[in-house]
């Protein structure tokens, strides 16, 4: 450990965003280094969200977290982890511009240096590269990744050749196209010493490039749920929703078995579907009017489409619904001045084609798949089809889609004659930076839900604050509208930690919950700002069709109780149920023997009033809790006492779900390193001391669920963690933890290979089971095939009887030979991980060192 009082990031308290980008393995590696150089560490809050009070900084490398606005409204920097490796390659803390993760710093993590340019050319070039992001070099070095100049004989570009300089030379007029247009396009056509926007004409045939922005975001109106990327059978679960409650408007107009498989999708991942939009987090609508949609808005809830909803079901990540077009409800009338328009189309293909195609018919213009004398606009990705050629002659607005683009998200017809709009590059297709747009929320406000204020509660007063602070303190004009540079020790402007959603309020709403009814859901955790998902079944209008798949969906586990009982008690010879339930039994059995054939034939009504009547089975009050139960001594050996407490836990609301299923607690004795229990902190859940069962099945109502959190000081000390952090980590994880990470394992480990696998792929590993032979193997790579990158870890659980041992070499000279590092560990390792909620490694989990003292 380095001196933390004279380190690179002395007085820096940093915080980590863990997503497909940054994993939570590298998170534990980069919180190691950063704290040898004198920084703190900031985990995250046992709902998992930032601690945005006490940070200075915030790593993540992508602005698609739901804190990124608060961290723009109070001035936090957020800056990818190339942040880091620079402050410690420099031995200072580095300029935080250059490496925001924010999409329009077009020039972020661009090291420049000029050549033989004219000094005004120069000093703009310079000045607007490092206003978007970028970095002057005054030489070109090891981190200078363009030159900038007209000439491939200057002599810095010979002494970098000398060097073996990997970077690129550019002309300048790559930098200024992409000035003009607020948008990085492709450097490849600008490359000397054979640029290509030199070398070949204008209207010479170029390829249509692919565009990954608008993947998942071409309609308002998808067709179908789509699958997630590479996964063949199963959909994993979609996190992504855990504690959220979501609310499906009426105006999406989709079928029943779709709305059930949203539901289930939801559920799965730990959300749950309300029917009031006070209680909703996310609304999910079609169009932007109606009192829901209003007052959703108004409110500052995440309001999106279905569109929205399946990106991040299928991504599994939190994104804005203002960060494309296509994710926000659509307006019904169209945006005002496209009404008679007719639109057509040219140079786009594909996905591109599709998104403008809807796009134009949002903005209630009129889209033609031809080019008629009567159409009003073509918008075209280059200047040079026939199409353009045409135009002119008819009278026919040109632009490119950044027109209609920026004239949806404002929500205003722009002039066409801007511009950037009439500019294209000679050999670009634009159709490689269209998606790229963002929605202006604070116009959105201004046309379609202004006021509100006299009915905003506390937490949705707080987050308009946030809103509007986060807008003031943005560029307004310019490449960069829209982007916050934050600035460590400035006034924050208002106080953070006044939070609706805080202990205090938490507590509060607790008390106030325990004085409607004893069985309302009472999870509510300190700093919160989602709270558990109820559901009011005296609201809302559900019709009774709904209300019988819901309670049957609801006594399905109860159906599953029953069908256990009865098989068990039947080998055992006994009845299968007793009480008032047997003995109706015993006088149906009755009836039908004395029942005659011509009864039983014709006389149907006779023997209908000889039946008892039956009386109406009580329906289940909504599921509340679901909690998962591990290491409970009430019920060992007693099963018939275990089916009796749960069904008086389910008549309170409360049921008790499997490993693997969404969860709001974790019920336990004390810390146990259980399968179950290891399993279930992976998805997060709020971890409280069995005694609250007791307390339930004692007084039979529900009390708050927070004063019963599992405290067990002793476990924490034996294995290294502290629980309340552990569940932190295990929310923003979100189940990936070991995402991407290989562990294989010996098939005759002690203790079988079954318990390890579940709470390896729980945590989003890849888990194999290593036997030597083929379809194990990784793939033999070089460190210049992976980009010069160090070897990354792959684990071997082993225990050290021979036949394990016997695997170990060759394990490792697997791992080398694919350009990994080999770790042969105990599967203690495995807990230790899996009970931290982090990716550490010490040696003494290597297996020789752990058994070195077995017999």
């Amino acid at each position: 450990m380095g001196d933390a009082s004279a380190g690179v990031f002395k007085e820096c308290a940093i915080a980590f965003v863990p997503s497909s980008t940054l994993a939570p393995r590298q998170i534990g590696e980069l919180s190691s280094l950063i704290q040898d150089n004198g920084a703190t560490v900031c985990e995250p809050r046992r709902d998992g969200s930032i601690p945005i009070e006490k940070v200075t900084h915030i790593v993540s490398n992508t602005i698609d977290f739901p804190q990124f606005t608060e961290s723009q409204a109070v001035m936090i920097p957020v800056v990818t982890t190339q942040w880091i490796a620079s402050s410690v390659h420099r031995r200072k803390q580095a300029n935080v511009r250059p490496f925001s993760p924010d999409p329009r710093m077009i020039f972020s993590e661009v090291v420049v240096t000029c050549g033989d340019l004219p000094v005004m050319d120069k000093e703009s070039i310079l000045g607007a590269t490092m206003a978007l992001g970028g970095q002057e070099s005054k030489d070109a070095n090891k981190l200078t990744t363009h030159i900038c100049t007209l000439s491939i004989d200057h002599p810095k570009i010979r002494a970098a050749k000398e060097r073996d300089w990997k970077g690129k030379v550019v002309l300048p007029h790559w930098f200024d196209d992409c000035f003009k247009l607020g948008k990085r396009i492709d450097e490849g056509p600008y490359l000397l010493p054979d640029p290509e926007i030199l070398k070949k004409a204008p209207d010479e045939a170029l390829d249509i490039p692919e565009n990954n922005n608008l993947e998942g975001a071409t309609s308002a109106v998808p067709d179908w749920l789509p699958l997630p990327p590479n996964s063949d059978v199963v959909r994993p679960p979609a996190t992504v929703f855990q504690d959220r409650k979501i609310m499906l408007s009426e105006d999406l107009g989709i079928t029943k078995r779709l709305r059930t498989a949203i539901k289930d999708t939801i559920i799965n991942g730990g959300g749950k579907l309300v029917d009031n939009v006070e209680r909703c987090d996310m609304f999910i609508c079609q169009y932007r009017d109606g009192p829901q949609y209003v007052q959703a808005a108004q409110s500052c809830k995440e309001v999106g489409n279905l569109s929205w909803l399946y990106f991040l079901i299928v991504r599994n990540e939190w994104s804005s619904p203002l960060r494309r077009l296509m994710h926000y409800p659509i307006p019904r009338n169209g945006i005002e001045g496209f009404k008679d328009m007719r639109i057509t189309v040219s140079n786009y293909g594909g996905e591109a084609r599709i998104y403008l195609e809807n796009l134009i018919k949002a903005c209630g213009a009129e889209f033609t798949k031809t080019m008629k004398a009567d159409n009003t606009h073509l918008i075209t990705a280059r200047n040079t089809s026939e199409k353009c050629k045409a135009a002119p002659e008819w009278g026919i607005a040109v632009t490119n889609h950044l027109w209609i683009e920026e004239s949806y998200a404002k929500c205003e017809m722009k002039p066409y004659n801007i511009k950037k709009y009439n500019h294209f590059p000679p050999r670009t297709n634009l159709g490689e930076i269209i998606g790229q747009t963002f929605f202006d929320e604070s116009r959105l406000r201004e046309l379609y839900y202004p006021g509100g204020e006299e009915n905003m509660s506390p937490g949705a007063k707080r987050k308009r604050k946030i809103l509007e602070a986060a807008g003031d303190n943005a560029y307004n004009h310019g490449p960069a509208e829209g982007v916050v540079i934050g600035r460590p020790g400035l006034d924050k402007g208002f106080d953070v930690r006044r939070d609706d959603s805080g202990e205090d309020s938490a507590k509060k709403r607790d008390k106030a919950s325990a004085t409607v009814t004893p069985v309302r859901s009472r999870h509510v955790a300190p700093g919160k700002e989602n709270d558990t998902p109820t559901i009011d079944s005296s609201t809302g209008g559900r019709s009774a069709k709904n209300k019988a798949r819901d309670m049957l969906h609801n006594i399905a586990s109860d159906i599953a109780l029953y069908e256990k009982e009865k098989k068990r008690s039947s080998k055992s010879g006994g009845a299968p149920w007793g009480g008032k339930r047997a003995a109706d039994l015993a006088e149906k059995e009755k009836l039908e023997k004395s029942k005659s054939p011509a009864q039983e034939q014709g006389h149907g009504d006779e023997s209908e009033r000889k039946r008892p009547a039956k009386k109406p089975r009580p329906s289940l009050v909504e599921v509340e809790l679901r909690i998962v139960v591990t290491g409970y001594t009430r019920w060992v050996g007693d099963q018939h006492r275990e089916d009796q407490d749960r069904r008086k836990l389910r008549d309170l609301g409360i049921q008790i779900v499997q490993e693997g299923q969404a969860c709001d607690y974790l019920v336990a004795p004390h810390i146990v390193r259980t399968v179950k229990f290891l399993c279930a902190l992976a998805r997060g859940p709020t971890v409280i001391s069995s005694a609250f069962i007791d307390k339930v099945l004692e007084t039979g109502t529900v009390p708050p669920a927070d004063d019963f959190l599992l405290k067990d000081k002793e476990a924490e000390a034996r294995y290294d963690v502290k629980l309340q952090r552990s569940v932190g980590r295990a929310k923003s994880n979100r189940g990936r933890l070991l995402w991407g990470v290989p562990i294989y394992c010996t098939e005759k480990i002690r203790n079988g290979t079954d318990s390890y696998k579940a709470i390896a792929e729980a945590n989003g590993a890849i888990f194999k089971i290593y036997r030597a032979r083929s379809g194990t193997t990784i793939k033999p790579t070089t460190a210049e095939e992976d980009g010069g990158a160090p070897p990354e870890p792959v684990y071997l659980l082993s225990s050290t009887n021979p036949d394990e041992k016997a695997l170990w070499e060759r394990f490792r000279d697997m791992a080398r030979k694919g350009n990994m590092e080999p770790r042969v560990v105990a599967p203690d390792w495995l807990l230790d991980v899996a009970m931290a909620q982090q990716v550490r490694f010490d040696k003494r989990f290597l297996v020789e060192n752990f058994f070195a003292n077995d017999s």
